[in-house]
């Protein structure tokens, strides 16, 4: 079968980047200590069982026996100190360390037994072992580890042809039993329209980011409410958007609704005021929408002494269900009521270099943020912490907030960080968020697979039915 994906990975590496067409391929060639099902439900994965506590920051698993990486090295206790140790290596510089800000260290206890050390309480850390990769202890030093990967996984690389194409092949010696589908192409299709065409002609068998236009047309389609938020995130360092007023604006003149009806057909629905998904826990309930209200926004601008100040927007398309439109959207409503927006289209790892370089920011730069953790540390640690993963703002107080809700046992005193949290960025106007957006799949009539909550194409989950 053959599978369209928006963009090609930068790397195989599965801990180096925050790369969505990384994931897509390694989530089938890597597994995790700790599953979800398709509906969202947190299940064992190499894990044997649900982890222990043994005290505030102390977790202990037990593995699976007699698992195997497909290069022949044992999935052990080895494996798993040091797939730990590695991602939380400053050397390494993983662009995923939002995924994992309490773990310290990893210990063996015997070679089905690790215990994952945490800097203070993590009532969430089994979650985030739903997230961390193993690796081989050994292999993963080797040079050729970014683009020949090696993993527990029921398939295993069989190549790569840069530019073009990804093939996996079905690992025989699986854990978990031969998968139905022998080899899985992946093609790198950035234009929605040629995804689709590819689709129509018989020559794909899963696309992604269908355009809710085409749902009708194609054999068949589904849409799930995904996990992903649209945002940008404004950098409160740089001259123009240091303004308050200039980022109020910058919020205040986007329709959001529009957008959700227009641009998406109600695949969509506008935020309400905050990059935390409506499923995670510290969600903030009481925050409301940013109102579309353009000529405050031009008043806003014009006190600022913002009027024909040029901001820049850093994007990248086709990683996004219309993101290309929805950037050049956003640019229109603000060039409406004052500024003029530069927008910067980048090659996907260009973009990932700006979105995560902690010295220089963007005025600007917009991104599809996922949460696949259920809960607000994701967004939290990744666009408000000051230092944070993507963050372009300095606030030393709500980086506390979000230091202390991490390690916070207590759910009602979690809540109330998170709600502080919230609300603050809101009111500082640290973000634009946009829209809540769902996942719209189109697929071949000889295809039998539900897509997952969690956005996750497991190769392993889909069953051909007839050529």
């Amino acid at each position: 079968m053959t599978i369209a994906i928006g963009s090609e990975p930068s790397t195989l590496d599965p801990q180096q980047r925050d790369d969505g067409g990384e994931r897509a391929i390694n989530d089938n060639i890597y597994e995790t200590l700790m599953a979800r099902t398709p509906a969202g439900e947190l299940v064992p994965g190499l894990a044997a069982a649900a982890p222990t506590q043994i005290d505030a920051t102390t977790w202990e698993f037990k593995l699976r026996p007699g698992v195997t990486f497909t290069n022949g090295e044992p999935f052990n206790a080895d494996a798993v100190v040091a797939s730990v140790t590695r991602i939380i290596d400053p050397a390494l510089k993983s662009e995923q360390m939002s995924y994992f800000g309490t773990i310290k260290s990893a210990e063996k206890v015997d070679d089905v037994t690790v215990r994952i050390i945490t800097t203070g309480a993590d009532p969430i850390l089994p979650s985030r072992m739903y997230w961390m990769k193993m690796v081989p202890a050994a292999y993963s030093k080797d040079p050729n580890f970014a683009t020949a990967p090696v993993g527990t996984g029921p398939y295993e690389l069989d190549s790569w042809s840069r530019g073009e194409s990804v093939v996996l092949k079905a690992n025989p010696k699986y854990w978990g039993g031969a998968p139905a589908i022998d080899q899985v192409n992946y093609r790198f299709i950035s234009e929605p329209g040629t995804r689709m065409s590819g689709l129509m002609a018989g020559e794909l068998d899963v696309i992604t980011n269908l355009l809710p236009e085409f749902v009708a047309s194609v054999p068949k389609s589904e849409a799930v409410q995904g996990l992903e938020t649209s945002v940008i995130i404004l950098s409160t360092e740089n001259p123009t958007v240091k303004d308050l007023k200039v980022r109020e604006a910058l919020n205040l003149a986007v329709d959001r609704k529009a957008l959700a009806e227009s641009l998406f057909s109600g695949y969509a629905t506008p935020t309400k005021g905050q990059l935390v998904n409506p499923r995670a826990f510290g969600y903030n309930k009481a925050l409301e929408p940013y109102p579309y209200d353009p000529e405050k926004a031009r008043a806003l601008i014009k006190e600022a002494g913002a009027e024909g100040k040029t901001i820049t927007l850093v994007g990248e398309a086709g990683r996004w269900l219309k993101d290309r439109e929805l950037i050049e959207a956003v640019g229109a409503y603000w060039d409406a009521v004052g500024v003029k927006t530069d927008i910067q289209i980048n090659e996907f790892g260009e973009y990932l270099n700006q979105l995560f370089d902690k010295a220089k920011r963007p005025d600007a730069i917009f991104v599809v943020n996922s949460n696949e953790l259920l809960d607000a540390d994701r967004e939290t640690s990744f666009a408000y912490q000051a230092g944070g993963t993507a963050t372009s703002n300095t606030d030393k107080e709500l980086a506390e907030w979000v230091i202390a809700a991490r390690t916070e046992t207590d759910v009602a005193k979690r809540q109330a960080l998170y709600d502080e949290v919230t609300k603050k960025a809101h009111d500082n106007y640290y973000l634009v968020p946009l829209l809540n957006q769902q996942d719209i799949y189109g697929f071949s009539k000889r295809l039998d697979w539900k897509p997952r909550v969690d956005s996750k194409l497991l190769v392993k989950e889909m069953k051909v039915t007839e050529e």
